[in-house]
């Protein structure tokens, strides 16, 4: 039981560090990582309760309160899903509904006072708002028409199939009253939850137009061999301990091995940046040399060889729109699809450049300011505010520029005086929703003039 405990412990906690170090800073990733690795934790209180003896009903008492967590963190993922792309809408109402389902979810396990039976009210309020909530959220968020554009046929229905499977897991995982054992509860539902995963996992690859089958599959292949290595001996040993409190320590070690090991092997790259923080803290370009060699060399490599063939123009507006966004980072430009434009290979013959993916993201970075001062009207000035200036604007002073109006405690401290006065405008006169839609406005229009001329490049070809 401990082996299998292990497996699923193992397997949670690397897949919810893996969406966690895609881009902790969106909603999504960063909440499904949540919920993976609530997930992982009661893997392990579990097993470490069913060893001890001094203190199984405290232990108890814990984990059916953290037992909700991955429930309600699901339940708020699938609510971030059926948000529409690139749409401003404040969440605020999401946040409140969420803050409500963790409320009740504690209420029942209040109620219930332990994982352990006989069966109380509390179990059936536990499941009944963690089921009844992921299986809500299930459907609102399939039945959001905004939802069908962005994402993949396959990735909604592993959400589906996933959510109906998880609301059914936690019926055996919040009420272990010995009918089920509690390790075939755990691994019925991790695989829900690591279904889940693979499917958010999905739908962010293809929002940002990357493959993902590659990438992890090294990732699980360097986690399993560094989970064997550090966590195999202790199991080995493991079955030669009687039950008793040295049982309990070689548990405890065992997971604490299996999450050193995995929290190393998949966040490597962001520790290593650390280190380079230490040792090279006074060499800045060193340190910016050794980051986008990393991010390079761990970018996601595109869907295809040529992964803007077939993309309809939506798609080609969602991708122009997401490197517009990732304008001053170079990581995220380096698995842009959009470095395979026709017009990047023109760009770099003629600098005589090696075809490089940095090289390559430079380029888009260049195509795009190029395209953005396209926008400019053509009246010899520097700033306006008039409506033709307002696509320009959206798009030059934050991303070129790196005018942050609308960033907590942001001030206009280091902004040359033509960027002040653009800062000025949008805190006073500009609300943060119309500066989203002026940019989605001239995101399209740079996707058309991209469009255009790549349709060009193939024809001369």
């Amino acid at each position: 039981m401990a082996a299998l405990s292990a497996v699923v412990f193992a397997l949670s906690w690397w897949l919810g560090l893996y969406l966690l170090a895609r881009d902790p800073r969106k909603p999504v990733l960063a909440l499904a990582a949540l919920g993976l690795g609530s997930f992982a934790l009661v893997v392990v209180l579990d097993a470490v309760r069913l060893t001890a003896t001094a203190h199984a009903e405290l232990l108890g008492t814990i984990e059916i309160y953290l037992v909700a967590v991955p429930g309600v963190a699901w339940f708020a993922v699938l609510l971030e899903l059926a948000r529409p792309c690139d749409h401003w809408r404040s969440r605020v109402g999401e946040v409140m509904v969420v803050a409500a389902v963790a409320v009740l979810a504690g209420v029942g396990a209040t109620m219930a006072g332990g994982v352990d039976g006989p069966l109380r009210a509390g179990h059936w309020v536990l499941f009944a708002v963690i089921s009844l909530s992921a299986l809500g959220a299930m459907i609102w968020a399939v039945a959001r028409p905004q939802l069908r554009p962005g994402r993949p046929g396959p990735v909604t229905g592993v959400v589906i199939v996933a959510t109906l499977f998880f609301a059914l897991g936690n019926a055996i995982l919040v009420i272990p009253l010995g009918l089920v054992p509690s390790w075939l509860a755990l691994a019925s539902t991790g695989v829900d939850v690591l279904l889940l995963g693979v499917a958010v996992a999905l739908s962010d690859a293809f929002d940002e137009g990357q493959a993902l089958r590659a990438d992890m599959l090294r990732s699980f292949v360097g986690t399993a061999l560094v989970a064997v290595l550090f966590a195999g001996q202790a199991l080995i040993g493991l079955t030669f301990i009687p039950a008793g409190e040295g049982r309990t320590v070689v548990t405890v070690l065992v997971f604490t091995s299996l999450a050193v090991a995995i929290s190393i092997n998949v966040l490597a790259d962001p520790l290593a940046g650390v280190l380079d923080r230490l040792a090279f803290s006074r060499s800045p370009v060193l340190r910016a040399d050794r980051a986008a060699l990393r991010s390079t060399e761990a970018a996601l490599p595109l869907r295809s060889g040529d992964p803007l063939e077939d993309i309809d123009d939506d798609a080609f507006v969602r991708l122009t729109r997401r490197a517009l966004g990732h304008y001053g980072d170079l990581s995220k430009l380096v698995a842009s699809p959009l470095t395979a434009l026709p017009e990047i290979d023109e760009r770099l013959a003629a600098r005589g450049v090696p075809d490089q993916p940095i090289e390559r993201a430079n380029e888009l970075k260049a195509l795009l300011a190029d395209r953005i001062a396209r926008l400019k009207p053509r009246d010899g000035g520097s700033f306006g505010t008039t409506e033709e200036w307002r696509h320009y604007n959206a798009l030059y002073f934050p991303y070129v520029v790196g005018v942050r109006a609308y960033a907590q405690n942001a001030t206009a401290a280091g902004l040359d005086p033509t960027a002040r006065q653009a800062w000025q405008w949008f805190v006073t006169e500009v609300p943060q929703r119309s500066l989203h839609n002026w940019q989605n406005a001239a995101a399209r229009l740079i996707a058309a003039d991209l469009r255009g001329g790549r349709m060009v490049a193939e024809q001369a070809r």
